[in-house]
């Protein structure tokens, strides 16, 4: 692991925007006085009259990127995930969600791995709010190449789509041959006793969990499954029918995410036992990433021990 590069997505985002200004000026960035956290900064230094920073105003934010898009511009509007889903819920619902705007919205932020800011910065529901929402593609990218080729693809997608970013720099196992393409899911590791499903830069630790099993003779296939909405439904199917039950891992609470999407899908498709890791419909509190991730059986030697058991029941 020691040698695996890290890079946080957020870096990987604002990179990726000034990319991208470069090709289109039709594209327009917007954050909430946060551009030096949340690396639109680099965009408002490569393209200063094609940035606007909102203040502290996001509501107003949202429904103007609508506006904005109305025009023909593309805009990109960022800020942390709890402002930009749980402060803003009702003018993305109206403004962009309902008129189906080509609006997009990368979040940074997001999930207990924010640290030491606490609950109130941790925003472990954004993922179900969004599902919510017609219209709405919902995305997390597990490292700096995922998060690129995903940022690109919501460029070209046409409608509204959420991303959440991370805080944290974490491990890249990607790469440059890899083609993300919006609702597939990924096969990282090949198995057959159990599936794990993980979205976001929990799947270095579902690939660590399945390294651990492995040790105990335990075969566990391990998904990226980078959009939650559209989920890969067809991929989710082929791994109950092969394994048997399945886990699924999120930085996101069991309730509304990635785990009820699965299920979702086996209920309706192919019923099968799943075991739903996550933030146990609480709250989080102060920490470092590493810490908070651990302490919510997140890490990899927690997947594995959640697994061993649920595997003996």
């Amino acid at each position: 692991m020691a040698d695996i590069k890290k890079v946080a997505t957020r870096e990987s985002y604002g990179a990726t925007l000034v990319e991208l200004g470069k090709l289109d000026d039709k594209i327009v960035v917007m954050d909430a006085d946060l551009a030096g956290s949340t690396k639109t900064g680099m965009f408002q230094k490569a393209y200063p009259n094609r940035f606007f920073n909102c203040g502290i105003a996001e509501a107003n934010m949202m429904c103007v990127a609508a506006g904005l898009a109305t025009m023909g511009l593309t805009p990109f509007v960022s800020t942390f995930a709890m402002f930009a889903t749980g402060r803003v819920y009702d003018q993305i619902r109206n403004s962009i969600g309902y008129p189906k705007m080509n609006v997009k919205i990368c979040a940074s932020h997001g999930g207990i791995s924010v640290g030491a800011d606490g609950a109130s910065h941790q925003c472990c529901e954004d993922f179900a709010l969004m599902r919510t929402i017609p219209h709405m593609v919902v995305m997390c990218p597990s490292d700096d190449v995922e998060a690129r080729q995903m940022i690109k693809a919501a460029y070209e997608f046409n409608g509204p789509v959420y991303i959440r970013l991370g805080r944290s720099a974490t491990p890249v196992y990607h790469d440059e041959n890899y083609k993300f393409q919006i609702g597939k899911g990924e096969v990282v590791r090949a198995g057959s006793d159990v599936a794990i499903i993980a979205t976001g830069i929990l799947l270095p630790e579902a690939i660590k969990a399945a390294e651990i099993l492995q040790a105990e003779n335990i075969s566990a296939r391990v998904i990226n499954m980078a959009t939650i909405k559209p989920i890969d439904r067809e991929i989710v199917i082929k791994a109950a029918k092969e394994c048997g039950k399945i886990v699924t891992v999120e930085e996101h609470t069991t309730l509304g995410g990635l785990g009820e999407a699965v299920c979702g899908v086996l209920c309706e498709e192919y019923p099968a036992p799943v075991k739903r890791l996550g933030i146990n419909d609480e709250f989080g509190y102060s920490g470092s990433a590493e810490e908070l991730i651990k302490a919510f059986g997140l890490d990899g030697e927690g997947i594995a021990t959640s697994t061993k058991n649920f595997l003996a029941n």
